[in-house]
């Protein structure tokens, strides 16, 4: 399979990363994770490149949809939210530019520190309701998540 050579030869290059054990997972489609909760105020970070993609393949101006940051490098927007604190782009539960969606939505409810010296850890969130549901994810789940986040910061700073 092409894309798991590709990702063996990626996370090759990177020689420490802690992926956690005896995860289940299934997406129940409850749009949690595109909006505010009562505990958690969310931010839907974007690199550069993808607020203009979405920008190119929406036809929309970056800042209709999104607000400038300064403060989480290397993310440079934060996706403006509606009236009810979700996200511009979710409709009806379904997220009208998935194709296209933010590394940081692929990744919930899941998240990746950089720990320094090429040590990367995977962790994620309790809050979300399909966690501990479906099956047992393996390695290799967590691996292509880690390409799809190399290619992204790569793509962002060329």
């Amino acid at each position: 399979m092409i894309i798991i050579d590709k990702v063996m030869n990626i996370t090759k290059s990177h020689p420490y990363i802690k992926y956690p054990g005896n995860v289940h997972f299934e997406c129940s489609l409850c749009a949690l994770c595109c909006g505010d909760t009562e505990t958690n105020v969310r931010k839907i970070l974007l690199l550069k490149k993808e607020a203009e993609e979405i920008s190119k393949k929406t036809q929309r101006d970056i800042e209709s949809f999104a607000e400038k940051t300064d403060d989480k490098a290397p993310y440079v927007y934060v996706m403006k939210k509606t009236k009810n604190s979700k996200c511009v782009f979710l409709k009806e539960k379904l997220c009208t530019i998935y194709d296209i969606r933010p590394l940081i939505c692929k990744f919930y409810p899941f998240k990746i520190d950089n720990l320094g010296n090429q040590h990367y850890r995977f962790s994620y969130t309790k809050e979300c309701p399909g966690m501990g549901k479906g099956s047992q994810l393996k390695k290799t789940f967590f691996k292509i998540l880690f390409s799809e986040f190399i290619t992204s910061m790569k793509k962002n700073n060329s």
